[in-house]
Formats: C-alpha cells, structure tokens, sequence
C-alpha cells in the first residue's frame, strides 16, 4: 500500500519544484531529462526526510540541490548515458502553442556552450553563476575544494567566453 505524501514534503516540493527544474534543465540542456533528474531528486529528498533514523535535514532546498547536482554527474558517469533519443518521432506531430525562448540567440549560445563542459564544470558554472551561490556552497554541494571551484569555474568560462565568441 503507498502511504500518501506528507503535507510538509508536499509542501517542499511545490516551493522548490521550478528552482531545481531550473538547474536541472540548465545541467541536462533538454527539458525531458531535466524533469527525470527532478523528479529522482525529490525521490530521494523524500527518502531522507522520512527516515526514522539519522539526523534531520537543516536545509531541505540545500540538500536538493546538492542531490540534483550529485545525481546529473552520476548519469553522466554511466556509459548509458551517452544514448541519443530521436528529435523527432515519426508519425508523432504534435501541434502546439510554439516556444519562443528557444527561438532566442542567447539561449541557444548558452545551451552550445554549456554543452561543450564536462559534467563538473558544467556543474560549478551553474551552480556558481546561474544559481548565485557562493564558491563555498559549490564546493560543499560537489565535495570539491575552493580552490578547485574556483579554478574550474575559470577554465570553464575561458572555454564558454571561446565557444561563444566563434
């Protein structure tokens, strides 16, 4: 039998749901994978706030992101992640209202430049820039060093700065 949801992850969950969508789809670059990385996120978020045993979470939205950043790099590691889904499928036109931010030359310059990091760096550059927080949160939420998020975040944005200059 399933349990129904808390009211306070339910909570949790609406009030922080667009932020993690955010980072999630500036991490994956498409919103399919984004909302399956969300939604493993808050899996596990949900897990650890109900867990009898073990200390209680201080700051759920910290730890949400740390698990949606630590999640996006675990896909990436695995060797299955490497499958490319058709962009279209056949027989399978969907009308509908047309996405205009896509149509946008900025974000089509971040989603290329974006795509050109690793995983990590991709990681740093959006934690760091995008989702303003400091070079000590970055480096607590990805287990690394200041001076490593700091230096990955320079050599990215050099390498961002190349890719959208061409």
């Amino acid at each position: 039998m399933i349990e129904p949801v808390p009211d306070s992850f339910d909570a949790f969950a609406r009030a922080q749901a667009a932020r993690l969508h955010r980072a999630a789809w500036l991490l994956c670059g498409e919103r399919t994978q984004a909302e399956d990385l969300v939604q493993e996120t808050l899996a596990k978020v949900y897990v650890r706030m109900h867990r009898r045993l073990g200390p209680r979470l201080d700051n759920p939205a910290a730890y949400a992101h740390t698990v949606l950043a630590r999640t996006y790099i675990s896909a990436r590691r695995r060797r299955s992640s490497t499958e490319t889904p058709y962009a279209d499928l056949p027989g399978l036109e969907v009308e509908g209202t047309p996405d205009h931010a896509e149509a946008t030359d900025l974000r089509l310059a971040l989603d290329e430049a974006l795509a050109g990091l690793t995983p990590v760096d991709r990681a740093v550059v959006v934690l760091r820039h995008l989702e303003d927080l400091s070079v000590e949160e970055v480096a607590t939420t990805l287990g690394l060093s200041l001076g490593a998020v700091r230096n990955r975040s320079m050599r990215a944005l050099a390498r961002m700065r190349k890719e959208v200059v061409r």
